[in-house]
Order: structure tokens, then sequence, then C-alpha cells
């Protein structure tokens, strides 16, 4: 690990303040393994003595934590306002965490030390000195966050520069500069970098994004001579998160030309995005910058058409290199290069006149209420139908019902009951669920699993609902999605119908189909 530019995730400290994000202990062990496959520098893994979870991560971190890259910091506060730092608990609990490096939190701006801390300004240095110098005699490398430093910094200047000099001639390596309430724009908050780097002490930066900048300031702040740099996965972190610690990776690497990580664990960082996001159970925006979803998903024709020439006239890079990929969407808006893109990427052969007569029934359907962008195998489904002049079928439905039933203990239970013909069988089977679609869904699988036994590794994952525009009261139309898996990938369905069963059956039933065909059964 380089020392020479600090990459520092805060995720298991900062971003974990986030409303609705519980992280266990195991869950930050989880997530400390996958910030360090990233290659970050240091990993912030909570503040030790305040509260238990955090001072056991520390003592199981010990044995069950690996780091090949990163090492771990121990967060917590400069002493006490009359305590010596050797006498302090908290400091204490920061030195028997063993963590290598402890990053403090120091007040850097005035009405916050009268106010919150309530002692003099001159106290305030005389902690902050004091704790920096304990901890360094202890062994331990020490950061400082001055919180609330560029809000603090307009208050009262002087002493918010003060604060630098007092935590850098204690000893501490570095002094990261809060943008605590997330309200600083990249050329004031540049400004300010400049003239504190000009004082001598090494600088971070650690920005929130109550304005939208935090990317933006953290980027003005490296090039202003910060050579530390804090954010958390994802984005994470109160109110409305800290700087996504994935975008500033990946704009300075691939922007600036930083070296920060190696080029194979750059390749990760989609992959690692989206396991943090499992593991906090947050759902990664599909917009996110470099690693999300739609990062590099194309849906206009006029795009469509340049990309078919090079795919750089509409990216920024190339997704490979952060481990995404380009993505074709098709819809009403696409055009013949659309097409032809996204059977290229399903592995058909689109040209000719096949790839108009696509388009002609891709728009005429979505009219209708279908949309394909969400559902990749309806799309291929209807693909290999035009290619094939027939529709793909390893079934025939000869009829469907299910009915509802409120029993006298207040629960409620569907029954679905299908009639199919598979294989020269003709196949009654029923089914029970906790509503009208898992009925059929159930249903269904019974009638087929004897015939096709992959289906019992067929798993709904998700299922949307939507009334469409234009129509309205019980009469509307509506088109339905589902998000189906079988444990190795997972693929979307579209159904439109009068009624939600309806849709709701047209999609089950072309999620049972493509995933009959994943699993490599010649269709009738």
């Amino acid at each position: 690990m380089s020392d020479g530019f600090h990459v520092y995730d805060t995720t298991l400290r900062d971003g974990s303040q986030q409303e609705g994000l519980n992280l266990s202990v195991q869950d930050k062990l989880v997530l400390a393994r996958h910030l360090d496959s990233l290659g970050v520098g240091f990993i912030e893994g909570g503040w030790p003595g305040a509260n238990p979870k955090d001072t056991e991560f520390f003592r199981l971190a010990r044995t069950e934590l690996d780091l090949k890259h990163a090492q771990l910091a121990a967060f917590g506060a400069t002493r006490r306002a009359g305590l010596k730092a050797a006498d302090d608990p908290q400091v204490a609990a920061l030195r028997e965490s063993r963590a290598p490096v402890v990053t403090l939190v120091a007040k850097s701006h005035d009405r916050h030390v009268e106010l919150a801390l309530r002692t003099t300004l001159e106290e305030n240095l005389a902690m902050i000195r004091d704790t920096v110098s304990h901890l360094r005699a202890e062994g331990q490398r020490v950061f400082v966050d001055a919180e609330h430093f560029f809000d603090g910094f307009k208050a009262n200047r002087a002493y918010a520069l003060e604060v630098v000099r007092a935590a850098a001639e204690a000893g501490a390596d570095v002094v990261a500069l809060c943008d605590t309430n997330g309200g600083m724009l990249p050329d004031e908050l540049a400004d300010v970098v400049h003239e504190v780097v000009d004082l001598g002490a090494r600088v971070g930066i650690h920005c929130h994004d109550d304005s939208g900048c935090a990317v933006a300031n953290s980027l003005a702040a490296v090039r202003a001579g910060a050579t530390h740099v804090q954010g958390c996965a994802n984005g994470y972190g109160e109110r409305s998160g800290n700087a996504n610690l994935f975008t500033v990776i990946g704009n300075l690497q691939l922007k600036r030309g930083m070296q920060l990580v190696g080029d194979e664990q750059l390749a990760e960082m989609t992959r690692i995005a989206h396991a943090v996001s499992e593991v906090t159970n947050v759902t990664l925006s599909s917009q996110t910058p470099y690693v999300g979803h739609s990062a590099f998903a194309h849906k206009a024709g006029l795009h469509a058409s340049a990309i078919k020439v090079d795919p750089d006239l509409y990216q920024h890079i190339d997704p490979m290199v952060v481990g995404n990929d380009m993505r074709m969407l098709v819809s009403s808006m696409s055009g013949r290069a659309s097409v032809e893109l996204k059977g290229r990427e399903l592995g058909y052969d689109l040209s000719g006149e096949k790839a108009a007569e696509v388009v002609s029934r891709v728009k005429d359907l979505e009219s209708q209420g279908y949309t394909f962008e969400a559902a990749d195998a309806s799309f291929e489904l209807l693909l290999r139908e035009e290619l094939a002049g027939a529709r793909t079928s390893y079934f025939t439905v000869e009829s469907w019902r299910v009915i509802a039933e409120q029993r006298p203990d207040g629960t409620q239970i569907s029954e679905a009951t299908v009639k199919v013909h598979a294989k020269g069988e003709r196949i009654i089977a029923t089914g029970e669920g906790n509503g009208p679609v898992n009925a059929l869904d159930t249903a269904l699988r019974v009638a087929l699993e004897r015939l096709y036994p992959e289906l019992a590794n067929l798993e709904l994952v998700d299922f949307k609902v939507r009334i469409l525009e234009g129509s309205h009261g019980t009469d509307a139309i509506t088109r339905v999605l589902i998000d189906s898996s079988d444990g190795k990938a997972e693929w979307g369905t579209v159904g439109v119908g009068e009624n939600v069963i309806a849709a709701s059956w047209q999609a089950l039933e072309e999620a049972v189909t493509y995933s009959l065909l994943r699993a490599g059964y010649d269709p009738s």
C-alpha cells in the first residue's frame, strides 16, 4: 500500500448512520473483506467504547480479518475537557482496540466548541494536542477529522487554521477537512483547501452530499492539494449521504490518471458495489455512476445508431474497465440499430429486414402497454418467434382459474387450477398460495415439474404491478413485470391484460418458458 495518496473508507462507521441501514458485527466483517478486495488503503471500523458492537468488531477483527491491502482505523473523539488523555476511558478504548490507525474527530468551529463541548477555545486545542500526542506515544498512527471545518473557517478563519496547526504539530499524519453539513460548492471549497495546504500539514477531505456536490468537492480538494480522500461505498451516510467512494475512485483513476487501486481490482468495482448492497440490504440505484445497472444502458435510437459505429461515441469509458457492461434497452424509442445491437447482445443475427420487422412489432406491443426495458426474457422470446416464425413452446395452456377464500379465522388463501398439455400429456394440477399469483405459480410448477425437474430451481424474485396511464377504475389495463431466477441468473418477463391476474399469468408463463430454454430443453 503506497502512502503517497490515501483512499479511506468510512462505510462501517459514517455510512452506517444512514436511515434504515443497520449492520451487525458479522455484516461489518463481510463488508471489510469486500472493501479490502477493492484495494482501499484504510477501513474505518467504528467507534470502540461508544457502543458494544463496534468494540466487538475490533476484537473479532484481530482473528477473523486477514486484510491484504487495507489497515483498520478506529474512530473516536479527543479527550474530554479537564481530563488527561491517558485517563480518559474513551481514549483508552481506542488504545485497546489495537487498531494501527486512530481517527480522532476534533471540533474546528468555534461555536461548536463553546456550545457543544462547553469548553474554551484554548482547552479544545489542548484536548487535540494531548490526545494526538498520547496515542502517538502509544504507537498508533493518528488522523484527525476537523469537524465542521469549512463552516468554522467562514465563521472564524484564524481559529479553524489553529486547529489544523495544533493537530499537525502534535503528530497527526493527516488532518481531514470535513464538510460536515454538506453545504459547500467546489470552487469555494478548493480555495479553502489550497490555503490550508499552504500551512504545510498533510490535508485530507471528507464530504457530505447535502448540496449534491460531495464527489465534485472531493475531486476539487484533491486538485487543490489534498492527498487523503474519505468516502462511503455507494454513497451511504446520514441525510443525503457521503461522497460515493466508488465514484471518487473511478474519477480520480480514470479521469485524473491516479493509480489508486490495481486495474484488476478496479474491474471488480461493480461486483463489489452490488455485493455491498446485498449485505446492507439497501438497493443500489440503477443510475449510480460507473457501477449502476443503467450506467451504460442505451435507449434512444439515435444513441444506438452511433454506438453501432463506435461504442465510445456515447460512453465516457469502456464499462468493462470497472466490471460493468453496456446494455441496449428496447422500447418504443428504439430504432433499427437498437434492436440489432440488442439482438447481437443476446446472440441473434438481425441483419436484413428482420430488424425492421422486430422494431415494428415492439412499437406495436408497447402501444398496447408492454415494455421490454426490464423484460429481456420476454424480448428474447419475441426475437425467437420472429426469427423462427413460431412461438417457443414447451407446453400449451388449455385453461386456468383461481379463487380467493376468506376463512373464518381471518386468514386468506387462494387456490388455482391449471390445465396444460406437455410432452403428449394432458395435466390438471392445483396449487395454493398466499395470493392469486402465488397460487397460479404453484399450480403451474406442480403441473410441469415431473416432466421438467429443473423448474424446482425457479424462483419468483420480484413482482411489480402498474395501472397504465390513460386507463381508470376497475376496467384499467394492467402491466405486470416479474423477475425470476434459477439461482444462476435473473431475468424479467412482462404481461399485459385487463386484470392483474391475466397479466400475471402471461408473465408467469413466459418466465417458466424462458427457464426451460435456459435449461437446454428443445422446444416443441
